[in-house]
């Protein structure tokens, strides 16, 4: 009784732990571990299905790690043709309606008798995987046991768990219970990937698949703080789309629309000249880049290169960039509302001297006294972010 108690706590705690899980990999790492302690071993490992690509690839590998085992490797995936339990039990089986059972392989080979409830009921006892056996061997383990994950009534991956050379062997009520647990961290993984679709949604314009302004917002918050803990420097390029009334006046809005997805993908292409650049979308016609670690000149480059294929499109006429970085003299009170101001105020010098290239804050000397002035009319079109200063 003692034994299904620990169990049944071991259960509870997989899934409190993985649904505490901020991110994805968090959730995987979770699960591993979770399962790991629950079933007494030294080593487990998470791995989803890529069928476009036939094979199994490694999300983390948690525990006692043999050497050249990186905790989320990047490209550690095995081809499925090398592991035929994958097609007999991940696949053929559940096509047909069977429910995914655990198996148990050894470093010495078979092991009779502990595979998966009716398992060798069904005919599928003969399966024997030579090469996790030399894996178990190379690694030093002594034993394994598979647990398929199912989500959405398809086979997504597997649970693996590990024990060293010396230690038990897995019976056949670790492999029920691994199955057990790989339903447990099923649910898990539905649960992770709504949330990271609700937050995908709620952080991503719908348009142009671009990040959106709250992104924006968070982002650049955690941007000044870094900041302000190491110095690193912090730019942001506010673009305005120029001539898209006149698009969507002249041609509609589904052409507007498209003029609007371009626009988005030379801003993300541009982006991506800076490392971990966040390209978003503001609203309307306004997009913006936000880079933290590059210099402000070669922001400036990439922003000046952003012009000159703005003004390639076919449609609209060009853009508006207006920049204003921590890197430059842009004064001593840096916060994400003054830099959008200067971004503004520049952003706004751009468009009001038809200008071809970036206006930078901090190099252009109207830029820093217009985003200190207050409008001049409730219709002015210098409408800055955030209050003064």
């Amino acid at each position: 009784m003692g034994g299904d108690d620990a169990r049944l706590r071991a259960v509870v705690s997989l899934a409190q732990t993985m649904a505490a899980a901020h991110t994805p990999r968090g959730s995987w790492r979770a699960a591993a571990l979770g399962a790991c302690e629950a079933l007494g071993g030294s080593f487990a490992a998470l791995s989803v299905w890529e069928r476009e690509r036939g094979r199994l690839r490694v999300l983390v590998n948690a525990g006692e790690r043999a050497e050249g085992e990186e905790e989320f490797p990047e490209e550690e995936a095995y081809p499925v043709h090398r592991f035929p339990e994958i097609t007999e039990f991940l696949h053929e089986r559940w096509a047909g309606g069977g429910e995914p059972d655990a198996w148990v392989e050894t470093a010495d080979g078979p092991v009779g008798g502990v595979r998966g409830g009716g398992a060798q009921a069904r005919g599928y006892g003969r399966v024997y995987c030579h090469q996790r056996v030399a894996a178990l061997r190379r690694r030093g383990r002594g034993c394994c046991v598979v647990a398929p994950i199912v989500l959405h009534g398809r086979a997504w991956g597997e649970l693996y768990v590990a024990r060293p050379v010396g230690e038990p062997v897995f019976g056949r009520e670790d492999a029920d219970f691994a199955t057990v647990l790989a339903a447990v961290v099923a649910a898990g993984i539905a649960q992770t990937e709504r949330l990271e679709e609700v937050r995908k949604l709620a952080f991503t314009d719908q348009l142009t698949g671009l990040a959106n302004r709250r992104a924006v917002d968070v982002r650049l918050d955690e941007a000044v703080e870094q900041h302000r803990a190491d110095g690193a420097v912090v730019s942001l390029v506010v673009c305005d789309l120029n001539g898209l009334k006149r698009v969507n006046d002249t041609h509609g809005h589904a052409v507007g629309d498209r003029l609007l997805e371009r626009f988005g993908s030379v801003l993300s292409r541009c982006g991506a000249m800076l490392p971990d650049a966040l390209a978003a979308r503001l609203g309307g016609d306004e997009f913006c880049l936000l880079a933290v670690g590059p210099e402000t000149d070669d922001v400036i480059r990439v922003a000046a290169e952003l012009c000159e294929r703005a003004g390639e499109l076919e449609l609209g006429d060009g853009v508006a960039c207006g920049i204003a970085s921590t890197g430059d003299p842009i004064g001593p009170a840096v916060s994400a509302r003054r830099l959008f101001r200067l971004a503004d105020a520049a952003q706004y010098r751009a468009k009001a001297a038809r200008s071809a290239k970036p206006v930078v804050a901090g190099r252009d000397g109207e830029v820093i006294r217009l985003a200190d002035l207050p409008p001049k009319s409730p219709h002015d079109r210098r409408h800055l972010r955030g209050s003064r200063p």
